[in-house]
């Protein structure tokens, strides 16, 4: 559950709650694995699904120790995995900006089947950036990319 940067309204501990239950309830039977995504996709089976969320290439290169990270590594993975069964949704850039240049990440051909533009609402950075004024040129779409 991401907080957003600067001013929000604290959710209140019967809300977290909530989700809570609501989470368990969903998540019941999945297992969830945090390891190397390398020796993950490698151990995945057909009809696994794998969920890839990498760092923004454009503005996180420096975080989270994704100096390391390497994307054609990933998506030569990806098409392993594919070739073996197994389902990959791919999380990565879509429509945000790191200042005035807008991200725009080249896919290879034929290794994803669709894209879903998922819309994640205002910038919570330029939100925090702009201290109040209106963001509605600010809408922020994660690109949601699937092998099936």
């Amino acid at each position: 559950m991401s907080t957003p940067c600067g001013p929000h309204a604290p959710i209140s501990p019967e809300s977290f709650a909530n989700r809570v239950d609501i989470w368990r309830f969903r998540t019941n039977g999945a297992q969830f694995v945090h390891r190397d995504y390398g020796a993950a996709i490698d151990d995945a089976r057909s009809g696994d699904l794998i969920y890839c969320d990498p760092p923004y290439t454009f503005t996180q290169s420096i975080l989270y120790g994704a100096q390391k990270f390497d994307l054609v590594q990933l998506f030569e993975l990806i098409r392993q995995a594919k070739l073996k069964g197994v389902f990959v949704a791919l999380s990565i850039d879509g429509s945000k900006k790191s200042g005035d240049f807008l991200c725009d990440i080249r896919i290879p051909n034929r290794l994803l089947e669709r894209e879903v533009m998922v819309d994640c609402g205002r910038s919570m950075l330029k939100r925090f950036q702009m201290d109040g004024k209106t963001l509605e040129e600010e809408v922020v779409y994660d690109r949601l990319l699937l092998t099936y």
